[in-house]
């Protein structure tokens, strides 16, 4: 003979069940947001989409990646090409986890400075397209 449970068996049951279903994590779905990840994706995008494509918009740059950064804000640096020393042009910069994006530098007052906007966004969300 089989013991049956009481309604405060079953209830004390699923609560159980619902407690443990709770302290799972869930697999991440999309992109990891930490800074370094985000950064890794935007140095890519522009190598690939600015660089490698022979973008004119970007022929007299030359992209310098400082993604392992010990004050916690990776980043990527377009210099001149001819100087690599020189000021950067522009500084695409990522802090905290989930990160937050800065894009500054005198590029960003120049007609290029949506199109950069735009690729950097969508490049630190994983898509990979170039615009």
């Amino acid at each position: 003979m089989r013991p049956r449970l009481s309604v405060a068996n079953a209830a004390l049951l699923t609560a159980l069940a619902a407690m443990v279903a709770a302290c799972q994590t869930q697999a991440p779905t999309g992109p990891n947001r930490a800074a370094l990840p985000t950064m890794e994706r935007v140095a890519l995008g522009a190598n690939a989409c600015w660089f490698k494509s022979g973008d004119p918009a970007f022929a007299a740059y030359k992209l310098a990646p400082e993604l392992n950064s010990f004050s916690g804000r990776p980043r990527i640096l377009l210099v001149h090409k001819g100087s690599p020393e020189s000021r950067p042009l522009l500084v695409v910069q990522a802090e905290g986890s989930p990160s937050r994006l800065q894009a500054f530098g005198p590029m960003m007052q120049e007609p290029v400075a949506g199109r950069i906007t735009a690729d950097v966004n969508r490049w630190s969300g994983g898509n990979k397209a170039c615009s």
